[in-house]
């Protein structure tokens, strides 16, 4: 390896130990997203900068196929990049639907939308700067109506024991199976769990069941003259799939959960042993319906935002370790859809590029938890939910040489080939989130204009630079 191709962080911070170390990186992955004139070779002062396991958000729509005016997997892809992800779970609302069904009329001679979404990277001649999974639909065509089929879609999935050798490549294999969008219904419900049971797969809920409502019920909504959606339709499902899970021993993961009937639930049901996982994002962390005031469309999303006081206990859930990881729910629309009228625009908003300043900004620096826990909620607990390994720092610092009084970790192909994955960020760096600067094609934020500290400033997927704006 040539020096000049080789890029030494000297002195930076481990994210867990606080150790200083220095970190050597051999390589550029092909296609990286270089912003500006961001070093990716040389030595750099890093006395600022922090190596954490790369971040995980385990909800994302990137849109593709079928929407790709909204997002394609590539501008999706640069957009986690940019915001310090290295893998992200994207979730079966596709169109057509990630169900395993075959794909009418496909391009490229693909089988269905799992399979295009296997081969994207081939199909294009692209390699992406992230890393992805996928959920699949629990429904047929995430309708509701019949449960989707188990033998289209299984051999998809890592390490079940009945796949040929002959099965597709794993590189993105489902690791999930949720309707995202809605709750299951009732009467499919046990054959879905019975399918994620014998695929050891995660049960991802959405965790609502309504079709009415723009914004969460109560003055707000009265004020904007909407249909308001109660917390009891939240609760409703949380402790409704709690008790599947008592009876089955499936895991079942709540998506994006809001309010503080929900989380007492969840929280007593951990206490119970049953196997609960839940996520929320950072907007109910950092918004509340009040906003929908301030931001309009751009704060309009399902489940909706909830009252101060639910804002107040996802807080409180945080702190008290009920919630394990934090979701953006990235959810891009075009700037038309958004501006039209409010109770008929889409739900959703983006959130790949700032998610960490906003948490950084409402958890760390308001004393709700530390830098510590906010990476394990946003690195290390959800690649656990997608039954992958977070990248062991101190571990590989244990097999690496020492020079003088400090240790240093070199990084290369060769040595650490595939398993790898980090983010260096700034947790010093004063910033303003410019939505026309997104890597994203959606502009669709309310955080447009925040003031942060805190940024992910380079990700290293497979021992390689990926992203960098050093």
């Amino acid at each position: 390896m040539n020096e000049a191709d080789t890029l030494t962080l000297r002195n930076i911070s481990v994210w867990d130990t606080g150790e200083r170390i220095d970190l050597i990186v051999d390589g550029v992955r092909q296609d990286a997203l270089i912003e500006g004139n961001a070093r990716i070779s040389g030595d750099i002062d890093a006395s600022d900068l922090v190596v954490a396991p790369g971040f995980a958000d385990p909800h994302v729509h990137f849109r593709d196929p079928g929407q790709t005016e909204k997002e394609t997997m590539m501008t999706g892809a640069d957009s986690a990049a940019s915001g310090g992800y290295t893998q992200v779970l994207i979730m079966p609302n596709t169109i057509p639907a990630l169900d395993g069904e075959p794909w009418e009329d496909a391009p490229f001679d693909v089988e269905n939308v799992v399979d295009y979404l296997q081969r994207y990277g081939c199909i294009y001649g692209v390699k992406l700067p992230v890393r992805y999974d996928l959920s699949v639909c629990a429904s047929l065509g995430r309708e509701g109506l019949k449960p989707s089929n188990i033998e289209l879609w299984k051999k998809y999935v890592a390490g079940i024991e009945d796949a040929e050798k002959t099965s597709p490549m794993k590189k993105h294999p489902i690791t999930a199976i949720s309707d995202d969008g809605a709750a299951v219904p009732e009467p499919i419900l046990r054959d879905v769990l019975a399918m994620a049971k014998k695929t050891g797969l995660p049960f991802v809920e959405h965790c609502e069941h309504h079709t009415t409502g723009a914004v969460n019920d109560g003055p707000v909504a009265k004020m904007l003259g909407v249909g308001g959606i109660p917390a009891s339709t939240e609760l409703a499902i949380v402790q409704r799939d709690i008790d599947a899970a008592k009876e089955t021993g499936v895991h079942v993961h709540f998506q994006h959960v809001s309010t503080a009937a929900a989380f007492e639930a969840i929280r007593k049901a951990k206490k119970a042993g049953l196997p609960i996982t839940c996520e929320t994002a950072p907007h109910y962390l950092a918004l509340c319906d009040e906003d929908v005031l301030k931001y309009g469309s751009m704060a309009k999303m399902n489940p909706p935002l909830r009252s101060k006081a639910d804002r107040q206990a996802t807080l409180a859930a945080i702190a008290d370790g009920t919630i394990d990881m934090i979701a953006t729910d990235h959810a891009p629309h075009t700037a038309e859809e958004k501006s039209g009228d409010f109770a008929k625009t889409p739900n959703g908003i983006i959130g790949l590029e700032c998610a960490y300043g906003v948490c950084r900004k409402v958890l760390v620096d308001a004393g709700y938890t530390d830098d510590k826990h906010l990476i394990e909620l946003m690195a290390v607990n959800p690649m656990q939910l997608m039954s992958r390994r977070p990248t062991d720092i101190a571990a590989l610092l244990n097999v690496s040489s020492k020079c003088a009084n400090k240790r240093t970790l070199r990084l290369n192909v060769t040595e650490h080939p595939e398993n790898v994955d980090l983010v260096l960020i700034n947790m010093r760096e004063k910033w303003v989130v410019d939505a026309n600067s997104f890597h994203s094609k959606a502009r669709n934020t309310p955080f447009d204009g925040w003031q942060l500290t805190g940024r992910p400033v380079a990700t290293i997927i497979g021992s390689e630079i990926a992203f960098s704006r050093l």
